[in-house]
């Protein structure tokens, strides 16, 4: 198009994008030239995304993966500034808060580097798989930067007080088989390996009693944030009346006593 910003038409053609497979919907991120570093268009995107999934009720699991040799080197600090910086630090927040919060089960694909906010993204999900290759740091505290509370509470939930103080204060660098001692991976298999094993983990989540399988992720989550009020503890029992009286709950105990594969149907 003639007189258009190269730069911004480089940004379109990048953008994330999504997938949908039957009860497995894919995000991917589409910048290897750049460690796939996100954008302020890359943020309005996912969000997209999320919300299109969020919508299908069939998705049970949502994965995101990414382009090329790592999986996201977080957000380009350098198009904001001052006031910007800001506005644009609380979008992140708020897309990290909405994968965290996403109705799917979520599994995140490290095949290698993890930095800066992307680890914050790969903490919300509710799994993470990597290979020998993958690589976790956050340069914070070198760059001047004052990581952002929603993330720093969910380091603290997640892998614990003292290992947010090596990656935030000390600037660690975690290869792959720290990062699966801290917790930051669940498997680590041969980068040859990973897109079936991938496959594997993710067709198996699919194939989990939806009520039950979404149900529990949410109750794990609100108990991950810390004491309850009355409507979380009226959410954890509202799930777990619905599976009990699930039609779904009568076919696994069927299946069970049958030797079968169950059919599960989300009622």
């Amino acid at each position: 198009m003639a007189g258009a910003d190269p730069h911004l038409t480089d940004l379109a053609v990048g953008l994330p994008s999504l997938a949908i497979d039957g009860r497995i919907a894919t995000i991917t991120l589409r910048r290897p030239q750049v460690a796939n570093r996100l954008e302020l268009e890359d943020l309005a995107a996912l969000d997209g995304h999320l919300a299109t999934v969020n919508a299908r009720q069939e998705v049970l699991v949502l994965k995101l993966q990414a382009e090329g040799r790592h999986f996201c080197s977080g957000f380009n600090i350098g198009r904001v500034r001052g006031a910007d910086a800001a506005a644009a630090g609380a979008r992140f927040e708020a897309l990290a808060d909405a994968i965290e919060n996403a109705r799917p089960v979520t599994v995140a694909v490290l095949q290698g580097g993890v930095y800066g906010g992307a680890t914050d993204l790969a903490l919300a999900c509710d799994f993470r798989l990597g290979t020998p290759a993958s690589e976790w740091r956050v340069p914070a505290a070198r760059l001047g930067l004052h990581y952002y509370r929603g993330g720093l509470a969910r380091y603290v939930s997640r892998l614990g007080l003292q290992t947010a103080r090596r990656v935030m204060l000390a600037a660690e660098t975690f290869d792959a088989p720290a990062m699966l001692a801290a917790g930051m991976l669940d498997r680590v298999v041969p980068t040859a390996e990973l897109a079936d094993e991938v496959a594997s983990f993710c067709a198996n989540l699919a194939g989990l009693a939806p009520l039950a399988l979404l149900g529990m992720k949410g109750s794990l989550n609100r108990l991950a944030a810390g004491p309850l009020d009355a409507a979380a503890e009226a959410g954890i029992a509202a799930a777990i009346a619905r599976a009990a009286a699930s039609e779904d709950l009568q076919e696994g105990a069927a299946a069970w006593a049958a030797k079968r594969a169950p059919v599960f149907r989300g009622c």
